[in-house]
């Protein structure tokens, strides 16, 4: 992942100097999230993240709730289970007057709902009295807004920064407004209801009288917008609320319903989906994955796409989704300063003031090796789910330009490189694009034009993926010409990139030719291209499994004992959720059924230690440990995309699910079951226009396969092992 600078740091670096998001209350809807702490509020905190974004800019950066003058005390704090509204309750701590206690604790109860619907928060907060006096409470909002870009959040420092007013109008509303330097004028619209006691730029008061037993209510919303013209009224709070809680429905019936006999599992399975609908946002092509929360909550190629690949077999909306807005967004002309050329696929779009200004590169910017050839990809495994040739013939120019621009950006023998940018954009280019992530032996940085040895596997399956496009266009020419390049790129890859010394991949070739010898996981995701030879594939599957880089809770990065290696690094030793599902689905796709199930295990046991069952983006690679969970990393976003996607890669892989469309077939292939899962049951798997409904049941070393219900002409057929 790219993003955020230090005038004194690593280009796109994220310090780590704020609080992190592991224990705060994220909400999500459209271009609009928020990340709230465990009481609701924005602590406005030097380099906190907390706060309510819309497009890029933070529009609130404090809030502050305080009854009579003091911090209320926690009870308890919780998204609901489909991340539609966050609940919170408090209570008074014990006052004190002189001496005496005046009013114990627990003598108020304050109750805060909060749900985000388009670009606002709505927020009802209910007082009551359980004391046996009438009580006087005096209840306080303060607020604030920065209108920090979110590279400012995350540690870019800017010479100048544009012009912010405040204004109050009328008993119960406030403007917050920002002038940016590129002339866009942001604006925060706060209003209460009923009407404070007080009311300023930049807090509220109010003053309620309350007998034994009796509620006060107020409800807050904050409203984020560009120009004035787009300021919208606001919806009443239950009208939203029915809206949002609807909207979650809606969009996760594009995923089955999935129960199974472990409960564990199920959370898991059912908060990874309820993130996945959170972060897609709905655009004119379809839902797209927003890549993570809080730094990359906007369309990134590369994450979406492998997003897309990791739940295809059971939501291929996603990937039609992506792929149109990918292909509507494709680089049209050459312009160096964000890395686009005729052709390539869009790697991270930004929506805030310095991607405007140009101040960071990345408003529309196309510095990725491989989102072009998983563009391709994609595109193939997707007609191959759907059978989708209406789609297909839309997209198929975009993947000729694709074609294209492989061929106008390899070298003579046919790897895909790139030469890494370091003044504006990316030095790194592939997914693993932190500074220091591409290193020989030794060591030493390698130097570009860089050849990624995953980037290579993509563009291998992507050129089988366009020939099998072609052919059922009719374009038999184009089919046979990338077959012959699949073909002529794999034995130059077998030649250059295999370490005999090693029993893997090397990590790139620089510059020079000279292969980065480094053992990595990036060699596992050739498992799933295909590119490897058999005996090649054996050996990769058993160095990855062995102890230097199976830490119990999954795949490191990078083998311990290499140069750069370093369990609590960004890419070079941490465990990375995504990349271990990518691993095993080659791994499964391959019948490598007992390394596949260790994975399995080991990112289930991982997910199980983790808070709401949630895997973040990554977390440390330091060797599991009795009666200890993983270690996390301070900045990894959580919920991010890929991530959420694991269970349901897994699980697809687990049961091999494939789809031959000509015979209107789903194929179970090999289905295999963990040993914490006795049974699965999918219902509703939507399938070449109609419903599928399974059970399976593991039995021994096999599983036993039921259909419960199919659409007519819809068959199963199950290989085993």
């Amino acid at each position: 992942m790219s993003s955020g600078t230090e005038s004194t740091g690593p280009t796109f670096y994220i310090p780590a100097l704020g609080s992190g998001v592991e224990r705060s209350r994220i909400l999500k809807h459209g271009d609009t999230f928020a990340v709230f702490d465990l009481l609701g509020d924005l602590p406005g905190e030097p380099r906190a993240v907390e706060g309510v974004y819309h497009r890029d800019t933070r529009h609130l950066s404090f809030l502050r709730l305080r009854l009579d003058g003091r911090s209320p005390l926690l009870l308890s704090s919780h998204v609901q289970r489909n991340n539609a509204r966050l609940n919170v309750d408090l209570t008074n701590p014990d006052y004190w007057e002189d001496g005496a206690l005046v009013l114990p604790r627990d003598s108020v109860h304050l109750s805060r709902m909060k749900f985000l619907w388009e670009n606002a928060v709505y927020e009802i907060l209910t007082l009551r009295n359980f004391s046996d006096r009438p009580l006087q409470l005096v209840m306080d909002f303060e607020f604030k807004a920065d209108f920090h870009d979110i590279f400012e959040v995350r540690g870019l420092r800017r010479g100048r920064r544009g012009e912010m007013e405040q204004s109050v109008e009328g008993p119960c509303r406030v403007w917050l407004r920002y002038k940016g330097l590129d002339r866009i004028r942001r604006f925060t619209r706060i209003d209460f209801a009923p009407a404070p006691a007080e009311l300023g730029h930049d807090h509220a008061r109010f003053v309620f009288v309350l007998e034994p037993g009796r509620r006060a209510r107020v409800k807050m919303t904050v409203r984020c917008g560009y120009q004035e013209s787009d300021d919208k009224p606001d919806l009443d709070v239950a009208v939203g609320l029915r809206r949002a809680q609807r909207a979650r429905i809606v969009s996760s019936q594009r995923f089955p319903a999935v129960t199974t006999g472990d409960e564990l599992f199920n959370e898991w399975l059912c908060r990874s989906t309820a993130d996945l609908v959170m972060l897609a946002t709905d655009t004119p092509h379809g839902p797209y994955p927003y890549a993570g929360i809080p730094w990359f909550s906007t369309v990134f190629g590369r994450d979406g796409l492998i997003t897309a690949l990791q739940v295809l077999w059971a939501n291929p909306e996603y990937a039609r989704g992506v792929l149109r807005f990918l292909a509507a967004h494709q680089a049209e002309g050459a312009d160096p300063s964000r890395a686009a050329e005729p052709g390539k696929v869009l790697h991270e779009m930004r929506q805030g003031e310095m991607a405007h200004t140009g101040e960071i590169p990345f408003g529309a910017y196309y510095g990725s090796a491989d989102a072009t050839p998983l563009f391709v990809w994609l595109t193939a495994e997707y007609f191959r789910r759907t059978g989708d040739l209406a789609t297909i013939r839309q997209l198929y120019p975009h993947v000729q330009r694709a074609l294209q621009w492989f061929d106008t950006a390899v070298d003579p023998l046919g790897f895909l490189r790139y030469e890494g940018e370091t003044q504006r954009g990316l030095r790194n280019q592939g997914w693993k694009d932190s500074e220091d992530a591409v290193f020989h032996a030794s060591g030493e940085l390698a130097r570009g034009p860089i050849a990624l040895c995953e980037v290579q596997g993509y563009l291998y399956a992507a050129r089988l993926g366009a020939a099998t496009v072609a052919r059922a266009l009719g374009d038999s020419e184009l089919a046979r010409l990338q077959e012959a390049k699949a073909a002529a790129l794999q034995q130059h890859f077998e030649t250059r990139f295999w370490l005999a010394e090693r029993n893997t991949y090397a990590l790139a070739l620089d510059g020079e030719g000279r292969p980065c010898a480094v053992a990595t996981s990036n060699a596992g995701h050739l498992l799933l291209t295909g590119i490897c030879h058999p005996q090649r594939a054996d050996a990769v599957r058993s160095l990855l499994l062995s102890p230097r880089f199976f830490s119990g809770w999954g795949i490191r990065t990078v083998a311990a004992g290499e140069a750069r290696y370093n369990p609590m690094s960004y890419h070079n030793g941490s465990v990375w959720p995504h990349d271990n599902a990518l691993i095993a689905m080659g791994l499964a796709r391959r019948g490598d059924a007992k390394e596949f199930l260790e994975i399995f295990q080991a990112l289930f046991d991982a997910a199980v230690h983790m808070e709401l069952r949630r895997l973040p983006e990554l977390y440390c690679g330091f060797t599991r440990r009795r009666d200890a969970g993983p270690t996390l990393y301070p900045v990894a976003c959580s919920p991010q995309a890929w991530s959420a996607a694991v269970p349901w890669a897994l699980l697809g892989s687990a049961l091999g699910v494939e789809v031959d469309a000509s015979r209107s077939t789903v194929v179970l292939r090999r289905p295999i079951l963990p040993r914490f899962l006795e049974w699965v049951r999918i219902r509703d798997l939507g399938v070449l226009g109609g419903q599928l409904t399974l059970h399976l049941r593991r039995a021994n070393r096999t599983v036993a396969v039921e259909v419960e219900d199919a659409s007519p002409g819809l068959r199963v057929e199950v290989q085993p092992r």
